[in-house]
C-alpha cells in the first residue's frame, strides 16, 4: 500500500520543519508528499521548493483549488512542477467549498462540478500539446468578440496524473470515468460504499474499472496507549469539519459521514456548531466518529486499522500524524512506517 504525508494546510508547520519531515518520510520510504491549500498556505509554493530538497518522493497538489486560477495557468503550474521535480508531480484538483470559494475567491460557488469537468478538459488538452480552443459554461476560449486566438502552450506533451479530491456523489462518479486517481476524505472501511460505490458505478459507465483509478485517502493517526484520552483530543477537529468545513447547505464532509451512517450525529453536531456551541458540539461526537475514521491507538491497533483499509480496495493512505510537536511528528511517523511494513500482502 502506497503512503503519503501532507504539508502546508492544517500541519501548521515553518518552512524548516516541513522540509525536515519531508526529507525524513523520503528517507523512510513514504511514497507521496501532497501540499494542502485552504485558507493559508498555497498549494504550489512549497512542492516547488521541495521539488529541489528531495530525490525520490512524488510531489502533488492537494489540492490546488479551480475556482482561484485559469485552467490555463494550472496547465503551466503543473508543467513546470513536473520539469522542476524532475518528473515526479502530480496534479491534484478540487472544487474547495462556499466559504472559501465565496469568501477568499469572490468567485460564485456555483455548479462545482461543472467547473471541475471543464477544468480538467482544458488542462488535458494543454497537456496534450494541443490548441485551447474550448466552448463551456465557465470557460470559453478564446475570449468570444476579443482579439484572441486560440494558442498551444509552449512545452511537449507530457502525462502528468490528475488526481481528484471530490466526495459528493455525482464527484464521486466522474473522478471513476476521468481521474487517474482519487484523494479521499471522511472515508471509513466499515462502510466504504459510502464513496467506493460512486466511483466504481461512474468507471464502469465508462468502461473502465475500480482498480483503474489509484484510491488514495486521507486516515488520521494518533499514535499512544491511551486510546480514551486519544479519542477525546480528535473530538473538536471532528466537530469542526461536521460544522465549518462548508456552509450550512453545502458541507460534503457532513454529507459524507451521513451516507457512512452517521445522519443523526452529524445533523446534531453541525447545529450546535452553527449555533455556537462548539464544546458541546465535540461533546456530541460519538467515539466511533473517532475511531472509524483513522487509526487511534497502540501500533498493534493502527496496523489493524490499515489492514481494513487494504482489505476494502484502499491502495494509498495520506497519513496525517497528530502529534505534540515535531520532533514526536518525526518519530510517530517512523513507528508507522514500520507498522506499514508489517501489513499483510
Amino acid at each position: 500500500m502506497k503512503t503519503s504525508i501532507m504539508v502546508g494546510g492544517a500541519t501548521h508547520t515553518d518552512m524548516q520543519s516541513m522540509v525536515e519531515f519531508v526529507q525524513h518520510a523520503e528517507r523512510l520510504g513514504v511514497d507521496y508528499a501532497w501540499s494542502a491549500e485552504g485558507w493559508s498556505q498555497d498549494a504550489v509554493t512549497s512542492l516547488a521548493y521541495l521539488a529541489g530538497q528531495t530525490k525520490r518522493i512524488i510531489l502533488g497538489t492537494g489540492i490546488m483549488q479551480i475556482s482561484a486560477r485559469a485552467p490555463s495557468m494550472m496547465a503551466m503550474t503543473a508543467l513546470s512542477l513536473h520539469d522542476l521535480s524532475g518528473e515526479r508531480f502530480v496534479l491534484g484538483l478540487g472544487t474547495s467549498g462556499p466559504q472559501v470559494v465565496e469568501g477568499l475567491q469572490g468567485v460564485p460557488f456555483h455548479a462545482p462540478l461543472t467547473r471541475l469537468k471543464e477544468t480538467v478538459d482544458i488542462i488535458r488538452m494543454a497537456f496534450r500539446g494541443e490548441k485551447l480552443r474550448y466552448e463551456g459554461k465557465f470557460h470559453t476560449l478564446p475570449r468570444p468578440g476579443g482579439e484572441g486566438k486560440a494558442l498551444r502552450l509552449d512545452h511537449k506533451p507530457v502525462d502528468i496524473p490528475i488526481f481528484l479530491a471530490t466526495l459528493a456523489p455525482k464527484a464521486l462518479e466522474y473522478t471513476g470515468a476521468m481521474a487517474d486517481g482519487w484523494l479521499g476524505t471522511s472515508f471509513s472501511p466499515e462502510c466504504p460504499e459510502a464513496h467506493l460505490a460512486y466511483i466504481r458505478k461512474g468507471a464502469e459507465a465508462a468502461g473502465r474499472k475500480l482498480s483503474d483509478i489509484s484510491l488514495h485517502t486521507g486516515c488520521v493517526v494518533v499514535l499512544g496507549d491511551n486510546v480514551e484520552e486519544l479519542i477525546d483530543m480528535r473530538k473538536p477537529s471532528v466537530a469542526f469539519s461536521m460544522g465549518a468545513m462548508g456552509s450550512a447547505t453545502a458541507n460534503f464532509y457532513n454529507a459524507a459521514f451521513q451516507r457512512a451512517g452517521f445522519e443523526d450525529d452529524a445533523k446534531a453536531i453541525q447545529q450546535l456548531w452553527i449555533d455556537g456551541k462548539r464544546k458541546e458540539a465535540a461533546e456530541r461526537v460519538p467515539d466511533a466518529m473517532v475511531t472509524q475514521f483513522g487509526a487511534v491507538g497502540t501500533p498493534d491497533m493502527i496496523r489493524k486499522r490499515f489492514q481494513k483499509y487494504k482489505d476494502v480496495g484502499i491502495d494509498g493512505l495520506t497519513l496525517r500524524i497528530e502529534a505534540a510537536d515535531h520532533a514526536k511528528r518525526m518519530s510517530d511517523l517512523e513507528q508507522v512506517m514500520d507498522v506499514v511494513g508489517s501489513i499483510e500482502k
